[in-house]
């Protein structure tokens, strides 16, 4: 994914979703969340704490929520990411129309209130079993469902590897770096270490 450097043009870079992605964005900025670019998107913290983001894809554009495991989701809103996540939930839409904008900003302000209330999936210590995905490298499977495919087709000690190159990295610009170099592996089913391996 293209770095950007600012919501606007996060927007711009997905003009086929840009209405749709302004219409949300206004949504969330009534609120009292911070907004920042992350992982290359948009980010939306309270207190230095992430609650949600937009993301913009092929098929579809969403809010997705750090902790939306805890929402109500009275509506039926709401989309479990990916299997091995423990919090995070999405709001998808394919159109404009299906924007409920009273029915989107009362599950923001639950998201908030949850944060406020420290409701969050706290890290545990990994464990042999444990596969705890990195918020950058998560950021790319919700976005590339090639990626996605991929990545759930590997092995979990693949995908364990994986998950640690990415978080072992201390700076952010050597995380983003390694995720460009693994993307191709993953996509082609490939281990980390599989070069070594057939030595």
């Amino acid at each position: 994914m293209k770095k950007v450097y600012s919501v606007e043009e996060y927007i711009e870079t997905h003009a086929h979703y840009a209405e749709a992605l302004t219409m949300l964005r206004n949504i969330i900025i009534q609120t009292e969340l911070n907004e920042a670019i992350k992982w290359s998107a948009p980010v939306y913290d309270l207190d230095g704490k992430n609650v949600l983001g937009l993301g913009a894809f092929k098929a579809h554009f969403c809010i997705w929520f750090f902790n939306g495991v805890f929402l109500k989701d009275k509506h039926n809103l709401l989309v479990n990411a990916q299997e091995k996540t423990k919090g995070l939930r999405q709001m998808r839409f394919t159109s404009i129309e299906e924007i409920n904008k009273s029915a989107v900003l009362e599950y923001l302000k639950e998201a908030i209130e949850n944060q406020r209330l420290g409701k969050e999936i706290k890290s545990t210590k990994t464990t042999k079993k444990d596969i705890i995905i990195p918020p950058e490298l998560q950021n790319e499977l919700n976005s590339n469902s090639v990626l996605f495919d991929a990545f759930k087709l590997l092995t979990p000690s693949k995908q364990r590897e994986y998950c640690e190159h990415i978080d072992t990295a201390k700076r952010e610009v050597t995380k983003h770096t390694r995720l460009k170099k693994i993307k191709p592996m993953i996509i082609k089913g490939i281990g980390l270490h599989d070069k070594y391996k057939n030595c």
